[in-house]
């Protein structure tokens, strides 16, 4: 049968149907269920490693002959290692507190009403992402944790491993005596499904879109549910003048190429001009060694020539690749200019022995991470000891910077009385 728009409303609404059901359950779930249905999806993810790695080969061939960037290919690739770090994520979920059922705050009243704040499930989260199959068993297990059920929307590139991932979930949620409706995932490429899935606002209590700027500036633009979004990675590392040079190269270096394709990854580097010729050299020399394409200011492009010219939209750009910006500034105020008319309130790093310029920059770089001496990198709900993340979010309301289990519940008040009326 041909998909239509119609069979897209009716494949949505059946899958809202039974996530809405699916969370009602989890909701009252027991921890120890839940962690049983985490810990044993893990082992599944361990036994059928070599179906998810030739899976993973069908979804990498189709990506190679679209002609998918490098860093495109790395966010899609598995590996034994990647699977292992997928499977010890699900355990290290289970191993965090159940934030649900949590009494925040308990107080009493004059007139003798207890009321106690308590933390709750969202109730069914959609997850709308691209290439990266990871997000499946993260997302998920998260959702889980946290007495949500899930729905899945991932990319056309990542459909074969996605599909392999969630078998491994489904197997821990039946060997625990959960529903396999606590995470289900929208069994279609075609895009238009996407549309339909913003439209359940009678299911899905909040959207987590996870990708590109046109995923979810569409998402953003079409949802009629509520959003956990960033729209970009542009992240920052600054160096100052009173850096150590050693140490500000090594984080440079780790910031912008340990994983190109990540969100946490640095896309522009700047650095005060007082200190430039000192240090910056050293560090230029170290990106273009790695493969890095380098794209400067004047004073830069004076310092290795090597480096093109950067434009005006360099500044705005998240490459996602091995591409970075360099600009030099008068110091810490002109940085933080930068970031705030440049950056996309994600992750921002300073690099300084100046412990009165870590503090300020700390203070008034408005962004979801902010860091001193450290690279850009281990902005990851993981690296927080948050088991995994669902995703970065850089809107301030409800949850901002890695969205983990915590972040995945809502509260309501609980009031307990005698006989009281109101008068």
């Amino acid at each position: 049968m041909t998909e239509t728009t119609t069979d897209f409303a009716e494949l949505l609404t059946g899958l809202g149907k039974n996530a809405k059901a699916a969370a009602r359950l989890l909701a009252v779930a027991p921890t120890a269920v839940k962690n049983e249905a985490l810990i044993k999806a893990a082992a599944a993810l361990r036994r059928r490693q070599n179906y998810l790695l030739s899976e993973n080969a069908r979804d990498m061939e189709m990506a190679e002959a679209k002609g998918l960037s490098g860093a495109m290919l790395d966010r899609l690739l598995l590996t034994e290692d990647r699977v292992e770090a997928m499977a010890s994520g699900l355990e290290d979920i289970a191993a965090l507190d159940d934030p649900v059922g949590t009494i925040t705050a308990e107080w009493s009243r004059p007139n003798g009403l207890v009321i106690q704040r308590k933390r709750v499930p969202l109730g069914v989260i959609g997850v709308i992402f691209e290439s990266r199959p990871n997000v499946t068993a993260d997302a998920g297990a998260l959702c889980l944790k946290a007495g949500n059920a899930a729905i899945l929307r991932g990319g056309s590139e990542s459909f074969h491993s996605s599909a392999a991932i969630l078998a491994c979930l489904h197997e821990g949620l039946v060997a625990a005596g959960l529903p396999e409706h606590a995470i289900q995932r929208v069994p279609t490429t075609d895009r238009a499904a996407v549309g339909e899935m913003l439209k359940l606002v009678d299911y899905i209590d909040v959207i987590v879109p996870r990708g590109g700027k046109s995923l979810v500036e569409r998402v953003t633009n079409e949802s009629k549910i509520p959003l956990f979004k960033h729209l970009e990675g542009i992240c920052h590392t600054y160096v100052t003048a009173d850096a150590d040079p050693e140490m500000a190269k090594n984080i440079v270096l780790n910031a912008k190429m340990r994983r190109t394709g990540i969100c946490g990854s640095t896309e522009t580097l700047l650095i005060d001009r007082s200190v430039a010729p000192a240090l910056l050299p050293s560090i230029l020399n170290g990106l273009i060694d790695l493969g890095c394409e380098v794209r400067g200011d004047a004073i830069t492009r004076g310092l290795d020539s090597r480096v093109v010219a950067a434009s005006e939209a360099d500044w705005d750009t998240e490459y996602l690749d091995s591409i970075i910006a360099v600009r030099t500034v008068a110091g810490i105020d002109e940085a933080i200019d930068h970031i705030e008319n440049h950056g996309s309130s994600h992750t921002d790093a300073i690099i300084t022995e100046n412990p009165a310029a870590a503090e300020a920059f700390l203070n008034r770089v408005d962004s979801a991470i902010v860091m001193v001496n450290a690279s850009t990198q281990y902005a990851d709900g993981g690296e927080f000891g948050m088991g995994a993340e669902i995703g970065i979010s850089t809107g301030k309301l409800h949850a901002r910077g890695p969205v983990g289990v915590e972040q995945l519940t809502s509260t309501k008040y609980l009031v307990r009385g005698n006989g009281q009326c109101r008068p």
